[in-house]
């Protein structure tokens, strides 16, 4: 059905602009829509596979005889020239040979992996492309090294990025033949902090205590902050841990405090911080995570002795996630083989994804420079994803410059084609996302079988709150903080706080930053309020340890507070920004220490929210309903294993699903605008980091992929991602 009744008037979805039917579906949600044949109530269908309708819930549809062609455009699946075909696999062929062995116990190997595992002197670069079994390779060598060479397992070094990774392998390693316990006990597996500690703690013990780590954020951050108060920085307006990500990067590349070179103000503070940072931990005897590595990086430096000693201790290196490797990581691992130079390093360029770590793909594509003798085996048989989703990942990828050529194989097809759809925006995104899951579980499908992927974790506020509504079970990362606690939202929040109570003494605190007055102020606004007898509102016209000009400012902007109550929250935030001085506030502290994200974009984020309520105090009844809900669904996904997966592409990396939908495919989200800023001034490595980024999430997909090219973003006209623009013209 086309047509229904909203409280005496007809709604047409063929006339009804696309903007509205978000709000159409959300009034169908609470009743509001009826039938125009029966009366009874109806509901929008707003998914992915069929056109927006109005439908009964629990009855069939009546017929109505309707005309009218809808403003929605239909879903395009991705055409493929390229006919499946299963390559053909060989098995070992000495009968007595371990692989062959091996394989009777069910663990297979095509003929690429097991010229890899065999290949066991010298250096080898393992390109183990997405879905290409690469720890089974790792694991099967480590195996065929122990008991078909004879190698003793404690002079093999088997270095993981993840505790997760290490503890996998050696699970993995005791399901095979002849492998015992006691070869996994010798063997040194661990990820490159872990082993690289305990040689730092063994040969000066008293400097390594643990009890002397940094082990928590905010340990670290209550460092920095002390060296902080020497340059008078406010706690609440300076990103510290946007500062804390550049000093590791800085560590992690081997660039002491004297070495930096700021780029900008901010930056010339974060490196005087890092000095000071440096110091302070000297003084103290503490030390932080990245200390491990450079700790290791030193001692083995400084004394060719002890470093002799690990070199006749450890004969063979295997690396695994070769191109996330930093610098730091890097030098050592090339310092510890140098004898043997028996490296094997196992990883994928086209995965290399954290530069923000100090991650370099350069290690992976000039290996066989620094290493030419070096032999070279691509894995490039996907056991993953489907033939159409491997071969369309094939095709956005094929676009890098900067890259090892290959091609990746599928070893299964199926019916779904990769799928791109077009919402109107980021609210109807998330429905079209939800409404779509919930068809697919109810067809069969489990939660678990489904990821939401997205770039920055600002992204995922429309597709929180909408699972959050709708009772799906739903996990979302640890780390990711309420958008609604943003510090940019927070500000603009406590205006609107402060126009409903105007003593609300945690919004004033959080309007300071915004007023670009010290903490402090709060003490003098409550103290002047109960002398005067006033709100803490009106105290701010009264504040006389300040400027003249902030003195104008304030008395100019007090009046402005009682008008935001009476006004709806989108045009209360205009106000705000227009009247009030945020814009000033945005211009001078809105992405100080972070290029990737702007307050001007979680302001832009916080009217497409606002925008759906009528009153503030409504507004801001759901913003605290999704704070709480966020803490719940933090606790909730320490217990739960069957929900539906929301995270970032970085967090997603290494996991599958049968069922993905990439988020936001449009310029200024995937490719992120920072990206595409660096691109104009004639930097192509952080767009190319970008397409990397979109490959890895596409890959991710076992059997159906969904790609969201929404029409509007922020408020504003979207353009499809120049990723994946020219597989939907």
């Amino acid at each position: 059905m086309k047509w229904a009744k909203y409280k005496e008037k007809t709604i047409c979805l063929a006339k009804l602009p696309r903007e509205k039917y978000q709000i159409v579906y959300e009034s169908a949600l609470r009743g509001k829509m009826t039938c125009l044949k029966c009366g009874e109530p109806v509901r929008l269908y707003l998914g992915i596979q069929q056109e927006p309708h109005f439908y009964h819930e629990h009855k069939q549809n009546c017929a109505i005889n309707e005309r009218g062609t809808s403003v929605w455009k239909p879903p395009i699946s991705v055409k493929n020239n390229t006919l499946f075909h299963k390559k053909e696999q060989v098995v070992a062929s000495s009968k007595n040979d371990y692989l062959q062995r091996l394989m009777q116990s069910g663990i297979y190997l095509d003929e690429t992996q097991m010229k890899a595992v065999r290949t066991t002197e010298g250096p080898l670069l393992v390109l183990a492309g997405a879905g290409s079994g690469k720890t089974r390779v790792l694991t099967a060598r480590t195996a065929y090294m122990i008991c078909e060479r004879n190698i003793h397992p404690a002079s093999i070094m088997l270095v993981t990025f993840t505790t997760k990774a290490a503890k996998e392998m050696k699970q993995r390693l005791l399901t095979y033949p002849e492998i015992r316990q006691n070869s996994i006990s010798f063997l040194v597996t661990g990820t490159f902090h872990s082993i690289f500690y305990r040689m730092i703690s063994h040969f000066q013990p008293e400097r390594w205590q643990m009890n002397r780590l940094l082990k928590r954020e905010w340990q670290r951050e209550q460092l920095i902050k002390e060296a902080g108060r020497e340059l008078g920085l406010d706690e609440r307006e300076f990103a510290y841990d946007q500062a804390l990500q550049q000093i590791s990067y800085w560590k992690n590349t081997l660039l002491t405090p004297k070495d930096t070179e700021p780029q900008s103000q901010w930056e010339e503070r974060v490196s005087y911080l890092y000095k000071r940072y440096e110091e302070l931990k000297t003084e103290r005897g503490q030390f932080d995570f990245d200390d491990m590595l450079l700790g290791c990086y030193e001692l083995l430096l400084e004394n060719p002795g002890l470093l002799a000693r690990y070199q006749e201790r450890f004969q063979y290196f295997l690396i695994d996630e070769f191109q996330d490797i930093n610098k730091v990581q890097y030098e050592i691992m090339k310092m510890l083989s140098n004898h043997t130079k028996n490296l094997c390093v196992v990883g994928d360029d086209d995965q290399s994804i954290y530069a923000f770590r100090g991650s370099n793909p350069s290690f992976i594509l000039e290996f066989d420079k620094e290493y030419p003798e070096a032999q070279i085996i691509t894995l490039s048989e996907n056991y993953r994803s489907s033939h159409t989703i491997v071969t369309t990942a094939n095709k956005v990828i094929s676009l890098n410059k900067q890259r090892r050529q290959k091609q990746m194989r599928a070893q299964f097809d199926n019916d779904h084609l990769p799928l791109f759809f077009f919402p109107y925006d980021e609210e109807e995104e998330a429905t079209m996302v939800v409404e779509d899951i919930k068809e697919r579980i109810r067809q069969g499908a489990e939660p678990r079988d489904f990821a939401i992927l997205y770039r920055t974790h600002a992204a995922s506020r429309a597709i929180f709150e909408r699972l959050s509504q709708c009772g799906l079970p739903f996990i979302v990362e640890q780390d990711g903080e309420s958008f609604y606690q943003r510090r940019i939202v927070r500000c603009l929040l406590a205006y609107l706080r402060l126009s409903l109570n105007p003593n609300n003494e945690e919004a004033m605190n959080d309007l300071l930053i915004a007023l670009f007055l010290k903490q402090s102020a709060l003490q003098e606004l409550k103290a002047i309020s109960i002398i005067e007898d006033c709100s803490l509102v009106k105290a701010l016209a009264k504040l006389s340890n300040i400027q003249p000009f902030q003195q104008k400012k304030l008395r100019k902007m007090v009046p402005l507070f009682k008008t935001l109550a009476a006004l709806k929250p989108i045009i209360a935030l205009e106000t705000i920004e227009k009247e009030m001085g945020f814009e000033e506030f945005m211009k001078k502290r809105g992405n100080e220490g972070n290029v990737m994200e702007k307050g001007s974009d979680d302001l832009r984020d916080l009217k497409v929210v606002a925008k759906k309520f009528k009153t503030i105090s409504a507004f801001l009844s759901h913003v605290d309903e999704m704070i709480q809900a966020t803490s719940e669904a933090k606790q909730f996904s320490k217990q739960q294993t069957n929900a539906i997966q929301l995270t970032t592409i970085h967090r997603a990396k290494g996991l599958e699903y049968k069922y993905v939908y990439i988020l936001g495919a449009v310029d200024g989200c995937l490719p992120h605008d920072y990206a595409l800023d660096t691109y104009r001034n004639g930097d192509e490595l952080p767009l190319e980091e970008e397409r990397r980024l979109m490959y890895v999430a596409m890959t991710r997909a076992k059997e159906a992929l969904f790609i969201s090219v929404p029409e509007m973003r922020r408020m504003k006209k979207a353009h499809a991602s120049r990723f994946i623009k020219y597989l939907i013209e």
